[in-house]
């Protein structure tokens, strides 16, 4: 079992100092990787289905990977997701190339679709159509990263005769997860992605999801464990519930903290790396 640990830009970790401290504590302790929440703007005042208060803070996901990267040597940094059809996907393509060079090869791209009207609307991204063109978008951000000489023409983006420099370290491109609970959601990491990542969720819920992950890996004629399963998981954790998420067939666990400080987050790290990383 992997570990890795959410919430790298948000919550306690939107201060530099203790995303630093954070990053290199984990790194220490063992965690694989690093993981970034995303939402650009939050409805004010919250409500349903907005997850958090307006006023949390979140740090851009490339920013934040990119300046934890400076602090760590070989842990991997994840995007746990960036919400794909809110991006101009040439500028992400960009800057999670950046990311990538700057880790060393250390990326790992998180993708979601987005759920929130209201982020959508203030950004001036369409709210329909969001499946095909992340679909699109990745494609796109793939032919920049790996074409000698890019061009894409789709429905939603379009370019040729441009070169984007310098490519991802990681070759072809850095690896992709897609994220989701949906049958639609399944059906896209079976097709274009190395792994999935659930969020939230306990064993009863992931084994619901690993079900329909191994109908769209059945369809697609893609073998299931050829899948990585990611999951950010519910409640309580320990050695049995460990041993309760890989015989579903996780091989990654993305530790959610509740802590609201230095000290707390990084005695938790600490207790992870002791009781649990340690012990797997």
């Amino acid at each position: 079992m992997k570990f890795g640990l959410f919430g790298i830009n948000t919550g306690p970790c939107a201060k530099p100092a203790t995303a630093a401290a954070a990053a290199r504590a984990a790194e220490a302790a063992g965690f694989e990787s690093l993981w970034t929440g995303e939402h650009i703007v939050l409805p004010d005042p919250q409500a349903p289905p907005s997850p958090v208060p307006a006023d949390t803070p979140f740090l851009d996901s490339a920013a934040a990977l990119a300046f934890v990267a400076a602090h760590t040597t070989s842990i991997r940094l994840g995007t746990g997701i960036i919400i794909l059809p809110q991006r101009n996907p040439v500028v992400l393509a960009k800057e999670l190339a950046s990311v990538d060079v700057l880790s060393n090869g250390r990326l790992i791209f998180g993708i979601g679709i987005g759920y929130l009207q209201p982020e959508f609307a203030a950004i001036g991204a369409p709210f329909d159509h969001k499946g095909p063109r992340s679909e699109e978008f990745l494609a796109a951000m793939i032919a920049l990263w790996s074409m000698e000489r890019p061009e894409f023409r789709g429905r939603y983006v379009a370019f040729g005769g441009v070169n984007a420099m310098p490519r991802p370290v990681q070759r072809p491109h850095p690896e992709v997860v897609f994220g989701g609970h949906t049958p639609q959601a399944y059906d896209r990491a079976a097709r274009l992605a190395k792994g999935w990542f659930g969020f939230a969720l306990d064993h009863a819920a992931t084994a619901a999801c690993v079900g329909g992950l191994k109908a769209a890996c059945e369809q697609h004629r893609r073998p299931f464990g050829d899948l990585e399963i990611s999951v950010a998981p519910r409640g309580r954790i320990d050695r049995d519930a460990v041993k309760r998420f890989a015989d579903l067939g996780v091989s990654r666990l993305i530790l959610l903290h509740r802590t609201q400080d230095q000290r707390g987050l990084l005695e938790f790290i600490a207790a992870a790396g002791r009781d649990l990383i340690a012990a797997a």
